[in-house]
């Protein structure tokens, strides 16, 4: 089954180089507000001219077209301006996760052939980057200043009372300071961008198969997908849009749907530095948002939140769901709580990332929406990939669209692997439903083979979440001597509430068939998240496998 596209087609969908977005705002709403930091705020035309100086500099360092340049950064002003420097001096940024250990940023640099990095004088952030440096191969560190980012006073508090959490540039002619970045007045020179072959983001992902490689996403992909989601939203008049930045720019989903749309529409960006749900809730509630984008996890919290403090939430026009499935329970609550409409949406790193969404005006339970214009979807056969499925049909999510990625870097066979009949395989199982609305199952790894009967741990998890006391839930396989592999259930309660493992097994066993029931449940305090706060069951996996290995010594001692 192909379920239709929009009207639109792809080559209708316009495209340019990323920052003709920046470009443009800071030309006609040169006095309107781009970002509010921690109670500092930047318009478009100082905005455009901080970018325009570090670009400046980034060229003076060398970098040109086919430089790759790193942003090891925590959400600051510094993430925005070095974006679209990076971008308007010709270069391609490669994303980091700050929270990486020394072996993760080794590993991405050499790969990425990364040769620039830029990090901020947080030691839990640059000590690691500058441990690597000569390693890794990388020329300079462009270092920023976290009380340089604050207002007046409270930047002075910092440097003062702080110390202890600035980290000192090392002495090896490596590190540049920020301000020396920017201190020339000289334009940038002009860097003619092919928005179809010029590489914008490296942004690595595990894709499907756990590697760790780099989507090559170019300019036209991340350009085309912002003026998808334009469509699909709707258009709101220029600069009146204040968008909630609370997931981290590293992550492709904050990329796009945050810092690319908050500029291409001249939105105000309320950016945060980490996710705490009184702080996001403050935020909201003094800085009035009218846009936020999250994962599953950020809304429960939210909701929580805001019933616990009564917030005032009025002004979020809508929030955008992605990451990972959005429970009915969890949209349902958040919405009834706070008055806002949650829609849901889907994605990968490869896709820029968008692939669908729900219409806020026609949201289908379950469902992550109608594909956005330009956007083909396939169902094909996962174990013949090359029949395509009627509507219905359980089968591999393909797509093809201008927000596909140009491929793996350096990777050409794994590029050649994930692409079937030039349409992406996203690895992911689902369907279309009656009304050509795409149903996500579960992710291909992640079914649960007993018996020889497919399982799929999303559906168990909807089952649980069912429960009035459950808050959270992961399932994951574990080794069954009969089945080949079952179901093992991890969950959290909500505060105040109890149920036990047995009363969670009677009622999961209402919902899904006897195959289906799960071997164990287990109840937890907190489950494994990622850096954007999502659950994430590759930590529960290790732990089983480990248990595993260790019955199988101890078998072996006895024996």
């Amino acid at each position: 089954m192909t379920l239709p596209q929009h009207t639109m087609t792809a080559s209708a969908i316009s495209v340019c180089p990323i920052f003709d977005y920046l470009d443009r705002a800071a030309a006609k709403f040169s006095d309107s507000p781009a970002i509010e930091f921690l109670g500092r705020r930047w318009t478009y035309g100082a905005l455009g001219k901080l970018v325009d100086r570090a670009a400046r500099g980034l060229q003076d360092l060398g970098v040109a077209r086919g430089v790759n340049v790193g942003l090891c950064l925590p959400n600051t002003p510094y993430s925005v301006i070095f974006y679209f420097a990076i971008l308007k001096a010709g270069g391609t940024v490669v994303n980091f996760n700050p929270l990486y250990v020394e072996r993760e940023l080794l590993n991405q640099i050499k790969d990425s052939e990364t040769q620039i990095m830029v990090t901020i004088d947080v030691p839990m952030i640059y000590d690691k980057v500058a441990a690597v440096a000569e390693e890794s191969g990388l020329r300079h560190i462009v270092m920023c200043q976290m009380a340089g980012a604050l207002p007046t006073t409270k930047g002075i508090a910092y440097r003062l009372l702080k110390r202890a959490n600035q980290a000192r540039p090392r002495n090896d002619g490596r590190t540049i300071s920020y301000k020396n970045v920017i201190a020339s007045s000289v334009p940038p020179t002009p860097v003619k961008i092919d928005p179809t072959k010029d590489l914008a983001v490296l942004q690595y992902t595990g894709g499907t198969t756990g590697v760790p490689k780099g989507a090559m996403l170019t300019h036209a992909n991340l350009s085309a997908n912002c003026e998808q989601i334009a469509s699909q939203l709707g258009d709101e008049p220029p600069a009146t849009e204040r968008i909630l930045g609370i997931l981290p720019f590293f992550h492709v989903f904050a990329m796009t749907c945050v810092m690319n749309f908050a500029v291409r529409v001249a939105a105000e960006i309320i950016l945060l530095p980490k996710f705490d749900v009184d702080e996001a809730i403050d935020a909201i509630e003094k800085q009035r948002p009218t846009m936020v984008p999250g994962v599953p996890t950020l809304f429960a919290a939210l909701s929580a939140g805001a019933e616990k403090r009564k917030a005032d939430m009025s002004s979020i026009r809508m929030c955008m769901s992605g990451g990972a499935g959005l429970p009915q329970e969890i949209r349902t609550r958040f919405e009834q709580i706070t008055g806002c409409r949650l829609f849901e949406g889907y994605g990968l790193s490869e896709t820029s990332p968008v692939v669908t969404t729900n219409p806020v005006e026609a949201i289908r339970d379950g469902s992550a929406g109608i594909p956005l214009p330009g956007t083909i979807i396939e169902i094909r056969d996962i174990n013949d990939v090359g029949k395509i499925l009627p509507q219905g049909e359980r089968g591999e999510i393909c797509i093809r669209g201008p927000q596909v990625m140009a491929g793996y870097w350096r990777r050409p066979e794994e590029t050649a692997n994930v692409m079937i009949d030039g349409a992406l395989r996203t690895g992911d199982v689902g369907f279309i439903g009656h009304d050509g609305y795409l149903f996500i199952v579960d992710r291909i790894k992640d079914l649960i083979i007993c018996s020889g009967y497919n399982v799929y741990p999303n559906v168990l998890e909807e089952a649980l979440y069912e429960h009035p006391s459950v808050n959270e839930v992961l399932v994951i396989g574990i080794p069954d001597e009969y089945r080949g592999q079952a179901p093992k259930a991890f969950v959290t309660l909500k505060p105040g509430m109890g149920a036990s493992p047995e009363e969670l097994m009677q009622h999961i066993s209402t919902y899904v068939s006897r195959i289906e029931i799960p071997k164990e449940i287990e109840i937890r305090d907190t489950l494994p998240r990622t850096a954007v706060g999502k659950l994430s069951r590759k930590e529960l996996v290790a732990e089983e496998v480990a248990k595993a290995q260790a019955a199988i010594a101890d078998i072996k001692k006895s024996a």
